[in-house]
């Protein structure tokens, strides 16, 4: 049975918890692809014509007053089965590309992807899956050396980096053919390898072919962003990238930058023996983040022996033989940071520049990212865009949910608007840190009566039992409705726990839900529950299971 995108403007929806409570209404009555926003007041989901009636009957039985149903097809959509060499042509070949791909190929389109060099991407190349080994074998040896348990006697010998990096590469070549190359005969669409251009608004050329297609999804990535310090191009430095090709530990390293990739790939060297230097400008690590979270990770990655120089103006960097040196000033004061290599990890620069993306139409923002709407539609609504080259939130797992949204859309499939307002991310440090949802301030920003919850790490059994006791939990809460409307943490495992805080905001849990849960004892999870408690009693008053 044909199904047909809608939209129904909805009186009544105020929260997150109301539009869970519509979208569950009408997937009940066969909706599919339900997108509820209360701001907007409005749902939009694919359904046959013969059940709109009672997909606003089930609306009203929820609680909620629904319109006049509005068709969804426009100018700007694009009919299946059209001219030109392909349905759909992706410019790219990591998270946001295959995931367009493979949902194209199953609705029956004419795929083709163009990569320029390997096929997958940052994630399973030089990103998530080699950098993360990379931190466990780092993770493995710094406890190894280090721990807080008395009466352990371990220790680790010299550290056989270049073995590591095989081992590493050896993992990427397995995840790359299995996840990735394999599956473009698995699903049928076309690899065209070489650099593709834009000629007009529906053609590319590449290798001198000119190709055509209906749809474009552009998912070319970013590239690590060098920033413009005197001296740091005439030097040999180090970037995310190349720094996990090192055959060698470097005895001293000097890091520019302390974001999520400084601060991983900082304490991974460190847990290997490098003597670790983070420098960044600003007087906060992690500055979005709420101050509390920058507080604990500040104070646990000092007191594992990294070297934090914050409030930093970079005046020069040189090289001498194998010395490098990073000229600086803090509180007006210059210092000199000598180091054997010097890492730059001052974010990301979208991969934009060779695609010639003016001759067709398509606009980019001051760092070079292309812009996009709701829809991830660029300013040519034939062409798309998803992933890291839009600089939103730079996740594998979101450039992936991007590229179904836009397979959809561009196939004419169904009509998605974008949401990731319930967006987890990791930084996968030791601790971790996690964060979901809005920050109090934020919160204080969209009119939220605020109500937060801190609970320091050392309230949690589980981190006493580790002896690992710096770190945070802290909620935010709609003081109106007891809502949580945000979750950020600092702990081991804190990746983990997250994904319950990601459900609990996205489905509208509220205070006593979480409390009156059950939380495994001794499991960080716990720290969620005892979070919520605090909004009542004194959690430093209950006996070890009293929660």
């Amino acid at each position: 049975m044909t199904q047909n995108s809608y939209k129904i403007p909805i009186q009544g929806m105020t929260c997150i918890g109301c539009e869970a409570h519509v979208t569950e209404a009408l997937e009940q009555a066969g909706a599919k692809d339900v997108s509820a926003d209360s701001q907007r007041g409005e749902a939009i989901f694919e359904l046959s014509d013969d059940q709109i009636k009672k997909a606003k009957k089930n609306i009203s039985a929820a609680g909620y007053q629904p319109g006049e149903e509005e068709s969804q097809t426009s100018e700007n959509s694009v009919d299946f089965n059209r001219d030109g060499d392909y349905d759909l042509l992706i410019i790219g070949s990591g998270g946001a590309a295959f995931s367009a791909a493979i949902k194209a190929s199953e609705n029956d389109a004419k795929v083709a992807m163009v990569e320029r060099g390997t096929v997958g991407g940052t994630c399973v190349n030089i990103g998530c899956v080699p950098s993360k080994t990379m931190l466990r074998a780092g993770d493995i040896n710094g406890l190894a050396q280090n721990h807080p348990f008395n009466g352990l006697q371990t220790g680790a010998g010299a550290v056989n980096l270049a073995g590591l990096t095989e081992q590493k590469d050896e993992l990427v070549g397995q995840m790359r053919q299995e996840k990735y190359i394999d599956l473009i005969d698995e699903y049928g669409f076309d690899l065209i390898r070489g650099q593709a251009s834009f000629v007009d608004e529906k053609t590319i050329q590449v290798n001198g072919e000119h190709i055509t297609a209906q749809s474009f999804l552009i998912a070319t990535g970013a590239d690590p962003a060098v920033p413009d310090i005197p001296g740091l191009s005439e030097i040999d430095f180090l970037t995310s990238t190349t720094a996990l090709e090192l055959k060698d530990v470097p005895k001293r390293l000097a890091v520019i930058g302390s974001g999520y990739i400084a601060a991983e790939l900082g304490q991974m060297f460190h847990n290997l023996g490098t003597e670790v230097t983070l420098m960044q400008r600003s007087e906060h690590l992690f500055k979005t983040y709420e101050p509390e979270i920058s507080d604990a990770i500040n104070d646990a990655l000092t007191e594992k022996g990294l070297n934090l120089i914050t409030g930093v103006t970079y005046q020069k960097v040189e090289q001498n033989d194998d010395t490098k040196s990073v000229t600086i000033e803090v509180n007006g004061e210059k210092r000199v940071i000598t180091a054997d290599q010097v890492l730059v990890a001052t974010g990301r620069k979208p991969n934009t520049e060779s695609l010639n993306l003016e001759t067709a139409g398509v606009k980019t923002g001051e760092k070079g990212e292309v812009l996009t709407n709701e829809f991830l539609q660029t300013t040519n609504v034939r062409i798309y865009a998803a992933g890291d080259v839009t600089l939103g939130p730079q996740f594998v797992y979101v450039a992936a949910y991007e590229g179904g949204v836009i397979a959809d859309n561009a196939l004419g499939v169904a009509k998605r608007k974008i949401d990731l307002r319930f967006v987890p991310g990791v930084t996968f440090t030791n601790p971790s840190i996690a964060t979901v949802g809005l920050t109090e301030q934020q919160a204080k920003v969209k009119g939220y009566d605020v109500k937060t919850s801190i609970l320091p790490l050392d309230a949690v059994p589980r981190a006493l039992v580790n002896h690992e006791t710096t770190g945070v939990y802290k909620l935010v809460v709609d003081a109106q409705t007891r809502k949580l409307i945000g979750a950020h943490i600092v702990s081991e495992n804190a990746g983990d726990v997250i994904y319950t805080a990601t459900l609990a905001v996205k489905f509208g849990l509220t205070i006593e839900d979480l409390t009156d849960s059950f939380a495994p004892y001794l499991t960080m999870a716990e720290g969620l529950k005892l979070a919520a408690l605090t909004f009542g009693r004194d959690v430093s008053k209950l006996s070890c299971c009293a929660g």
